[in-house]
């Protein structure tokens, strides 16, 4: 028998408590434990196999607990969330981060198969496809005490499928910022009393994103990447009279975060956060604007561009990114846990 640890407890029998049957939720607690102690690849033969050393099993019967299954796995994800956050973060504003994932997995009757462009192999000059599933993913960000970096939990994934997959099934094609939209709903959805900070690539940048972030700003504060040659605009003006015509939609037209940086010298200097742990020196410039895209309307933002002194040398590094952050009080959140790039790196507090 497998001797369950006395923290795990709790989590182990609220997930029993989700699960129809108490057969089916006595294998799946099995496959939980052994899974933690496995190597390599987790799957579902190479945890068997585990198993199998520790007492006799049927492995057909596990099988079937993926391939037939009767419960539902966004109660688990809710159980293991609230489980995190009770623990981890039981007060203060939630750090969560996403990204996407992509895992080979040829075959002709692999169901969501499609080409997807393998971001750990591919450069900016080269691009290297992979045949496969994409998952976006969103985690928690934990801090431990004996660990310099936080750690991200994954709590949510969804499955992007691809426009011809969603063609022949008669679905509505959703991108994978558009994805990342619904986890995030299903999150703020749980826990309707606690703020989050979100925080991702240039992936995640968008407009659709930031209208999304704007409709739930007492909520949801988005931290992400967008174009340095973003259209920034005031707001329009009120209309006075009885002036004939439509009402503008946006008003004059304000510098790009580019222009910003450029006209700019020097920028307020912090001491932030950076990736792989420890802290590093900073100088940063801020502005802010309206952000318009032709038919969705204007989105209030700040963009904050970061330049980061290499070492000693004092030296600014090439690759400054422009950073955007929805709402009027957004907590910093370093990316240091998930493998962005350096220059990419947001501490800024508003």
């Amino acid at each position: 028998m497998i001797c369950v640890p006395h923290d795990l407890k709790p989590l182990l029998n609220d997930r029993s408590s989700a699960l129809p049957r108490s057969e089916t939720a006595h294998r799946l607690i099995l496959f939980f434990s052994a899974s933690v102690l496995v190597n390599g690849a987790r799957t579902v033969s190479g945890v068997l196999r585990l198993r199998s050393l520790i007492e006799p099993l049927n492995p057909s019967t596990f099988h079937r607990l993926f391939s037939h299954w009767r419960w539902s796995p966004r109660k688990l994800a809710r159980i293991i969330t609230t489980f995190i956050i009770d623990r981890f973060n039981p007060d203060g504003v939630i750090k969560v981060v996403g990204d996407e994932t992509v895992d080979g997995h040829r075959g002709k009757k692999v169901y969501g198969k499609a080409r997807h462009r393998d971001a750990v192999r591919s450069s900016h000059s080269h691009t290297v496809y992979r045949y496969g599933h994409k998952r976006i993913v969103l985690a928690v960000l934990i801090e431990l005490p004996y660990t310099r970096r936080p750690f991200g939990l994954p709590v949510l994934v969804a499955l992007y499928r691809d426009r011809k997959t969603n063609q022949a099934e008669g679905r509505t094609h959703k991108t994978p910022a558009a994805l990342m939209c619904g986890l995030l709903a299903t999150l703020m959805h749980w826990f309707p009393e606690r703020k989050f900070v979100f925080s991702g690539d240039g992936a995640y940048g968008t407009h659709l994103m930031s209208r999304f972030a704007y409709r739930h700003r007492k909520q949801l504060s988005l931290v992400s990447k967008i174009v340095a040659n973003a259209s920034l605009f005031e707001p329009p003006p009120k209309s006075r009279g009885n002036r004939v015509g439509r009402p503008r939609v946006k008003g004059k037209s304000l510098p790009a975060p580019c222009e910003v940086v450029a006209k700019k010298k020097k920028g307020k200097k912090l001491r932030v956060h950076w990736y792989g742990g420890g802290w590093r020196n900073v100088e940063v410039i801020t502005g802010t604007g309206h952000w318009f895209k032709s038919g969705k309307g204007l989105v209030q933002m700040k963009s904050s561009n970061t330049m980061a002194e290499d070492g000693t040398s004092k030296r600014r590094s090439k690759k400054c990114e422009s950073t955007s952050v929805w709402k009027r009080r957004a907590a910093g959140i370093g990316k240091r846990s998930c493998g962005w790039r350096p220059a990419c790196s947001c501490c800024t507090r508003l």
